[in-house]
């Protein structure tokens, strides 16, 4: 019997952590030390984070490097 694995609006999703991601770089810059090259910008916090601010949704560009 399979599980119903539908996540309700209500559900709190777990933060997605760039540095798991393909995409995440450490950058040269002291101001914006976190960078997304799915994205292309550098962020002093974490690029997800901007993600979910500016458009309302989590980051869809996350590529697990495992």
């Amino acid at each position: 019997m399979k599980k119903d694995t539908k996540i309700s609006e209500s559900t709190p999703l777990k933060p997605i952590n760039c540095i798991k991601c393909v995409h995440y770089y450490v950058t040269w810059d002291p101001a914006f030390p976190k960078g997304c090259r799915a994205f292309g910008f550098k962020t002093s916090e974490m690029p997800s984070t901007l993600v979910k601010r500016s458009s309302g949704h989590p980051c869809l560009k996350f590529e697990s490097k495992l």
